[in-house]
């Protein structure tokens, strides 16, 4: 079963600090990346850029709206997704990723969400 996990984190904090000490926290990083991605479960993982373009359906016509729809503290700021047995398996994959690992990381609030992906169409 695959699973799709969101890393949130407050992008408020982070952009008010200097771009030394965001480096400071995120030199943090690499070491616990390389124990998530042994664990052999990690299908893809990706950091998210900020600016975002939202599809909605409005008046019964497709509208572009820029930036993301959502409004709230909290942005996604990387995405992944791993394979597990189940949920449980999957918390124990997610639980080592930087965002739950790295102390500094709660001063800017990062979070992970899982979630199990479930297919519209057959899987190849």
């Amino acid at each position: 079963m695959k699973f799709l996990c969101l890393g949130y984190l407050n992008a408020g904090i982070m952009d008010a600090l200097p771009k030394e000490e965001i480096n400071a926290v995120m030199s943090q990083c690499p070491p616990h990346l390389e124990e998530f991605y042994k664990s052999g479960q990690v299908i893809v993982d990706a950091g998210l850029a900020k600016e975002a373009t939202s599809l909605r359906r409005v008046n019964g016509k497709v509208k572009v709206l820029d930036g993301p729809f959502i409004e709230t503290k909290e942005m996604i700021g990387s995405a992944f997704i791993i394979e597990a047995e189940n949920l449980e398996e999957a918390v124990r994959i997610a639980s080592l990723h930087p965002a739950v690992q790295v102390g500094a990381g709660e001063t800017f609030e990062w979070g992970l969400e899982i979630r199990p992906i479930h297919y519209f169409k057959g899987e190849d």
